[in-house]
């Protein structure tokens, strides 16, 4: 039965009703994903990881209790197989797989590796049975049913795709997975190779391979329907889905682990992984992989759990839940409330409550306003403006604690140096450090000078282009942490060795100074 573009179907049936959720709840035995970051994943233009990277990002995903891990395609050469072989030794929970194409080498191969399993791609679509491969759809059946048998002789848990099945006629999918269950195969996977179908297809398809046995599904988002098509396939009967973090993967990659795993557990009451993990596994596969995480992304992006608007503001601080589907510790994430052209009394208030200085209701006003003509502006408002600008309404004069008076950073051919000269609560500090870079050493150099003084924590560290050609100025805002606090500073220059320091040294400035609160006595009468 096809989706009517409600949230009944054209029987009368509700999604909860087809997928489980009512009356008897699915359960993490009902629904598993399998995880192909390191497979699918690294396939992403310009992604290649090494080794340790890939051990331990199949050690995070262990921890998440990820249910099957693809650790790579033991076929891609020696290299390849080595890195398997490493995450094979680690003795995960996980069921580890290798991607084997339908060869009997390619199973051998797998088995050198020592790995748990193979996912077997076969085709299935008349473009990839003749024009990729050169063979018959008899001939595909007759492959699939020596190899499976085979693999399954040799102990390994086997689930045969049917590569580009959305554009294969069902009847051969049908087919193939009739022939691969009755070879011993564990299951069968419905596969999207391109991203071009739609869910209505995909649920009809995958409802035919379901009631022939275990099911799972593949999709891409080429048309941005990867998500649709797992609740497709879901509702039609697939118990496991292939996922990658954070949705990497080939062209408009694949769908990602933590939309599966975050949507199944908040609408069905469904448990995959531990949510509570999704953030820092996340954090590591983009630094890993250099792939950016997109602020608006779901459940992981910066602005996930951010608000400004003061409405927005004003509302969460009176309930948690007022513009949020969940709670952001769900997912290993915090609230945040910054401020811009849209900030309100409320979200001010709550700010400089949070950075500990007391102010009237006129300060505040007159506050907001600041913020307000700098964020029409278009500048980011960081906590360093937002103090600025209390310090300034309240007349308030501070002594700074830490303030750059020189540096100098350098590179050429050798390894990277910088020296600074800092002034710390008026005595004159010299430093120099080494680095991966001149401003790793820089920030060295700062950490050298300033001693256990410089214990903050860099949270955050962005860099930005504010104009174009030869001589733009950057902009680097950094996030930094001490204790119970935390700043964002943000410095713009031509250099963006200095920019780095800059904003580095405002904000150990911020955090090395008393807080207002404990600095002076809070206003008469207020």
């Amino acid at each position: 039965m096809k989706f009517d573009g409600s949230s009944h179907y054209q029987d009368g049936s509700s999604l909860t009703d087809r997928f489980g959720a009512t009356p008897e709840k699915r359960t993490s035995d009902s629904v598993q994903l399998l995880d192909t970051t390191l497979r699918d994943g690294e396939q992403a233009p310009g992604v290649s990881l090494s080794p340790d990277e890939k051990a331990d990002i199949a050690r995070a995903l262990d921890r998440a209790r990820v249910d099957y891990i693809e650790a790579g395609s033991a076929c891609t050469g020696p290299g390849e197989r080595e890195t398997i072989q490493r995450v094979t030794a680690l003795d995960l929970d996980a069921t580890v797989t290798s991607f084997a194409r339908g060869v009997q080498g390619d199973i051998d191969l797998a088995l050198d590796c020592d790995v748990d399993g193979v996912t077997l791609v076969v085709p299935s679509s008349d473009r990839h049975v003749e024009s990729k491969v050169g063979t018959t759809r008899d001939g595909v059946l007759q492959t699939t049913d020596e190899l499976v048998a085979y693999a399954k002789d040799h102990g390994l848990w086997v689930e045969v795709i049917g590569e580009d099945g959305s554009r294969a006629p069902a009847e051969f999918l049908e087919a193939l997975a009739r022939t691969s269950h009755d070879a011993g195969a564990d299951r069968f996977c419905f596969a999207d190779t391109v991203g071009h179908t739609s869910p209505e297809h995909t649920y009809d398809v995958v409802s035919r391979l379901a009631a022939l046995g275990p099911t799972s599904t593949h999709t891409h988002d080429d048309l941005g329907l990867a998500m649709a098509n797992v609740h497709a396939s879901l509702t039609a009967g697939a118990d496991l889905v292939h996922t990658t973090v954070n949705g990497i993967g080939e062209r408009a990659g694949n769908v990602a682990l933590e939309e599966v795993a975050i949507a199944l557990a908040h609408c069905y009451d469904a448990e995959t992984v531990k949510l509570d993990e999704l953030y820092a596994l996340a954090q590591k596969v983009a630094h890993a992989t250099g792939v950016a995480l997109p602020p608006n992304k779901a459940v992981v992006g910066e602005n996930a759990f951010t608000h400004e608007s003061g409405i927005h503001t004003d509302g969460t601080l009176k309930d948690e839940s007022m513009y949020e589907p969940y709670p952001p510790a769900t997912v290993g994430r915090e609230r945040r409330l910054v401020l811009g052209k849209h900030a309100g009394r409320a979200g001010v208030k709550a700010a400089l409550d949070e950075h500990g200085v007391d102010a009237t209701d006129e300060e505040v006003a007159a506050v907001v306003e600041r913020v307000k003509e700098l964020g029409d502006r278009g500048k980011r408002v960081t906590d360093a403006d937002l103090l600025a600008f209390a310090e300034d309404v309240q007349g308030y004069e501070r002594n700074r604690q830490v303030e750059l008076l020189d540096l100098t950073a350098a590179s050429g051919g050798g390894t990277p140096t910088a020296s600074v000269r800092l002034r710390v609560d008026g005595d004159e500090r010299v430093a120099s450090g080494t680095g991966s870079g001149p401003v790793d050493a820089a920030v060295k150099a700062v950490r050298s000078a300033l001693g256990p003084d410089a214990d903050a924590q860099l949270d955050e560290y962005h860099v930005d282009a504010i104009t174009g050609g030869t001589d733009a100025v950057v902009t680097v805002e950094v996030t930094m942490s001490h204790g119970d606090r935390s700043v964002s500073v943000a410095s713009s220059h031509a250099d963006i060795t200095r920019a780095s320091v800059q904003a580095m040294v405002d904000a150990l400035d911020r955090l090395l100074a008393p807080s207002r609160a404990a600095a002076e006595p809070a206003p008469a009468g207020d």
